[in-house]
């Protein structure tokens, strides 16, 4: 579960359009989660996740660094929530290209 600031960015995302050029273009991305930091000495817990996203075009594939931050609050446990966490002030912080190849 999340709050406005990961749709937000959702939001942010759709009005640019991004997902319907991943649609119209035949393109399509994966996620791959490198590692996550997580300090869970203070409270609310703040988490850094580090990635990698890979882009499939038809003419290359584009390899990205992905680093997203959010805080995380207790929240009730539930068959849609089991992890018991809000996502809140989530954020991208590095989004940059790594390597681009061709097909």
């Amino acid at each position: 579960m999340a709050d406005e600031s990961a749709y937000n960015y959702y939001t942010d995302l759709q009005e640019e359009k991004y997902y319907n050029r991943l649609i119209s273009t035949n393109t399509s991305q994966v996620l791959t989660v490198d590692s996550i930091s997580c300090d869970f000495n203070t409270y609310p817990y703040e988490a850094v996740v580090y990635g990698t996203q890979t882009i499939y075009r038809k003419s290359n594939v584009t390899e990205r660094s992905l680093v997203t931050a959010c805080s995380l609050l207790n929240t009730v446990r539930s068959d849609r929530n089991p992890q018991g966490f809000l996502i809140t002030k989530f954020r991208v912080i590095n989004n940059e290209t790594r390597r681009t190849t061709p097909r």
